[in-house]
């Protein structure tokens, strides 16, 4: 008889992080039908009140996916918090919703050992932000766990720096002092701390990361949404480190099917798409910043500035930062008679078919990893605009480690205020269409490596067998 196993997934309840979780869990059960089932256990979080629905949608069509909603905890973290130090809220969500966690996890383990034909747990998936349970629900319960990082492998490098920088500095980072060098371990460079998260320069979020970044040395291995032939420093680092936990770079993990946006109209896409299908191949530019990246009135009228400046064909997505805003009253009088016939402007895009399409030539990006593992795999070459989290240390890597993006702003965050200006847009736009200095031809390698990495005898092919391998040995204790 073939050995089944079940594995429990803890996402944290974000978009972005939400995704990958569920697209990786379906990679596995599709690689190996050993694995019988994944259970997803859902965290309730008004910050992100469509989360459930937004998971069901995605598990959909597996049916040995199931999603586990837990109750809503009385005592959410104040929203402002949220507001101010994202990192530290997610942090004392997980801490406040343990108990519920703990109480499910003990569930599904008792009732899959009744019976005959049971089929055992043989591990937990944790998303980084939940590696505090490894201490109180999987060594508690006697299972192993892993931390699934949504990030890059050169993220994982900076976690495992911060421990050591704070034994001996013991406070936030300073903004004063944004041009030292910091000697990471998995970069190539030295990175000056401006391009550090911008959480690591409040007290609150820096807080949180420093109870984080010592955990992930607890886990039974540590997977990363990232491939070798991508970022082959960290990889070869971390292969070298005895007293640190396997890590598997089993990436890419993407969600190629269209991802419906609440908002979403068909007719919205169908406009976008039958635009994209009148331009020539590789002549337009995509402006997106996430779903939560927003620029207020002067950086869209600076934008719309150079676009008529560089005058290339684009498709701009805008997301306002007042709530109230409609995207289009912000753009500069007589813009859209201005730039007839070579643009389009809208509020939610379809951002995967978008990268897909041939008519995109360039895409002026946030840097979200998810993002900008889309963009590498469709081939689509970065000008870099990084707003929050950690997207001011991918564009390092993208244009420094990586030499793959044009530098538009690396160091830039939202937060902080600032303009972007006309000129610098206008001049990494035209870098970028124009093929960024032969990064357009680097992209497009990188694509088929990402492709190459997933088939049978890839190398995130290979690292994903091996960590099956080891759950079905952990599933036989």
């Amino acid at each position: 008889m073939v050995k089944k196993i079940e594995l429990i997934f803890i996402p944290v309840p974000s978009t972005g992080h939400l995704l990958v979780h569920i697209e990786f869990a379906k990679r596995l059960i599709n690689l190996d039908n050993r694995i019988h089932t994944i259970t997803i256990l859902n965290l309730t979080s008004p910050t992100s009140p469509h989360a459930s629905v937004f998971a069901r949608s995605l598990i959909a069509s597996q049916p040995r996916i199931r999603l586990h909603d837990l109750p809503s905890v009385d005592d959410h973290p104040p929203l402002d918090l949220y507001q101010r130090a994202p990192e530290a809220y997610i942090v004392q969500l997980v801490k406040k919703t343990t108990p519920l966690i703990k109480d499910a996890v003990s569930s599904i383990v008792a009732s899959r050992r009744q019976g005959s034909d049971s089929v055992p747990v043989a591990g937990l998936v944790l998303d980084f932000f939940c590696n505090s349970l490894i201490a109180v629900v999987g060594n508690q319960l006697n299972l192993p766990s892993y931390i699934f990082l949504t990030c890059n492998a050169r993220y994982l490098g900076m976690m495992k720096y911060l421990p050591d920088r704070h034994r001996n500095i013991a406070s936030a980072f300073d903004r004063s002092s944004g041009d030292e060098e910091l000697p990471i371990p998995g970069f190539v460079n030295s990175i000056p701390a401006k391009f550090m998260p911008p959480g690591l320069f409040n007290r609150e979020a820096y807080e949180a990361y420093v109870e984080l970044a010592p955990r992930f040395g607890d886990a039974k291995g540590i997977l990363v949404n990232s491939f070798a032939e991508l970022e082959p420093h960290p990889f070869d680092y971390f292969s070298h480190l005895e007293s640190f936990p396997p890590v598997y770079p089993v990436g890419p993990i993407l969600s190629l099917e269209d991802r419906a946006s609440p908002n979403e109209e068909a007719a919205d896409r169908d406009q976008i798409v039958r635009w994209l299908d009148d331009q020539p191949e590789s002549s337009v530019v995509f402006l997106c910043f996430g779903s939560k990246g927003s620029v207020d009135e002067p950086q869209v009228k600076e934008i719309a500035r150079a676009l008529e400046l560089v005058g290339c064909r684009f498709l701009w997505s805008i997301r306002a930062s007042g709530v109230e805003t409609n995207p289009n009253d912000m753009l500069p009088e007589g813009f859209m008679g201005r730039v007839a016939g070579k643009g389009l402007v809208c509020g939610w895009a379809p951002q995967v078919e978008v990268l897909a399409h041939k008519a995109i030539g360039g895409f002026v990006s946030h840097c979200g990893w998810n993002s900008t593992l889309e963009s590498l795999w469709f081939g689509v070459p970065i000008a870099t605009w990084p707003m929050y989290a950690e997207q001011q240390l991918n564009a390092f890597t993208l244009v420094k480690e990586l030499g793959l993006a044009v530098d538009l702003r690396m160091d830039y965050v939202s937060g902080l205020g600032g303009l972007v200006t006309c000129d610098e847009i206008t001049r990494a736009v035209r870098s970028m269409m124009d093929g960024g200095e032969g990064k357009r031809k680097k992209v497009k390698e990188m694509a088929d490596a990402a492709r190459k990495a997933l088939v049978d005898g890839g190398s995130s092919s290979l690292a994903t067998a091996r960590f099956i391998g080891e759950l079905l040995d952990n599933g036989s204790c």
